[in-house]
């Protein structure tokens, strides 16, 4: 099956999940075609039956604002009229659904029929979803998809709850990509970071508010009085400067390290203890996912779709959203001895392979099949 991917090319979780979804199926003999503005950046090199289209975003002094959604559409018109896709597949639904569904309108008068797939991930719903300029758009759009996904039971019913929606929406959850399975990491590579002895605590996100990346640092700073401990902060954005002045402030420079943007995340969570995820709302948890696939245990709170990842007790603890004085306390629980230590550890690796990719592809193939049988 010739199968086109829209998405964001970033290092958020719709960037990483489309293009980690790709992969596999380019692997399993589907073709794909990865259609966005820059080269998806878990992408890598050159792989068997992958093509990559790029957005041109023409700079015309007559726009304010350059009109990609318009572009978007373009490109997707052109390849699946003449790489001859038999589907479009695209995460996210502003503005990828609602250029989907531009496209396959402009197709259709050409004679081309197209199915199209959206999969909502997260803040298309939760966040930019409750705007309300945006709100009867995202709603046409998932009604006119083919067929509709959601990573996550709770943004499925989030989806059902701010929207008027009639379609199904199934839900199939995140995934460990193949490259997110643990790898011998030498004890010389642990010792640049921490002394013996000390545990390190990790943070991965795109320091936006919601991630509550502030309170990370105070959860870890509680932790550290107790026992000593590094904190490794992976990622970069907007509350990073306000994140810097809160380590000053709390006198634990020595204890952080601001990583910067990692690509590749996996190797930084090897070395780490402990993840902490406090977000004031994830719609599934793919940070909390791929630190339990190295077999890291996670302190987060209890909102979204987060209690479908992280089992309260067993892979590791959930709080409410801002009680970091309960986040801390679980840590330490985790983090006392060594014995809890690795059954915490045991626990998130056992959880993380029930989100195997081996086991989650088979859902969005039988989604396709259903849409275009003949490819069956």
């Amino acid at each position: 099956m010739k199968i086109g991917i829209v998405l964001y090319p970033t290092f958020g979780g719709s960037g990483v999940v489309g293009t980690e979804l790709g992969k596999a199926l380019a692997k399993k003999g589907h073709e794909i075609h990865f259609i966005t503005y820059s080269q998806p950046v878990r992408l890598g090199s050159f792989r068997e039956n992958i093509f990559y289209h790029e957005v041109a975003v023409s700079d015309y002094p007559l726009f304010e604002y350059q009109p990609y959604e318009t572009e978007l559409t373009s490109k997707m018109v052109d390849v699946v009229k003449y790489e001859k896709l038999d589907l479009l597949h695209v995460h996210y639904a502003i503005p990828h659904a609602s250029a989907a569904f531009m496209a396959k309108q402009i197709l259709q008068s050409q004679g081309i029929s197209i199915p199209y797939i959206t999969t909502l991930h997260g803040t298309d719903i939760t966040l930019v979803g409750k705007d309300p300029s945006f709100e009867p758009v995202i709603t046409f759009c998932i009604n006119q998809s083919d067929a509709v996904t959601a990573v996550s039971e709770s943004l499925k019913k989030d989806t059902y709850a701010h929207f008027n929606t009639t379609r199904e929406i199934h839900v199939i959850p995140n995934f460990i990509a193949p490259n997110m399975e643990p790898s011998d990491i030498s004890s010389e590579v642990r010792r640049k970071y921490a002394c013996d002895g000390e545990k390190i605590l990790c943070h991965v996100s795109n320091f936006r508010k919601v991630k509550r990346v502030e309170d990370v640092v105070r959860i870890f700073s509680e932790v550290n009085k107790e026992l000593k401990s590094k904190l490794i902060l992976a990622g970069d954005g907007p509350e990073r400067y306000s994140v810097e002045k809160l380590v000053r402030d709390l006198g634990i420079c020595d204890r952080v390290i601001f990583l910067g943007k990692v690509r590749d995340t996996a190797h930084v969570l090897e070395i780490a203890d402990l993840f902490l995820l406090p977000s004031e709302t994830e719609s599934f948890g793919l940070a909390a996912l791929e630190a339990m696939a190295v077999s890291v245990p996670v302190i987060s709170s209890n909102t979204g779709g987060i209690p479908e990842v992280n089992i309260h007790g067993v892979t590791g603890y959930l709080s409410n959203v801002g009680d970091v004085e309960d986040m801390a306390k679980n840590a330490l629980k985790i983090l006392k001895d060594d014995e809890t230590l690795n059954t915490f550890k045991v626990n998130a690796l056992k959880r993380a392979h029930d989100f195997d990719l081996e086991k989650i592809l088979p859902m969005y193939e039988k989604i396709y099949f259903d849409l275009v049988p003949d490819k069956a």
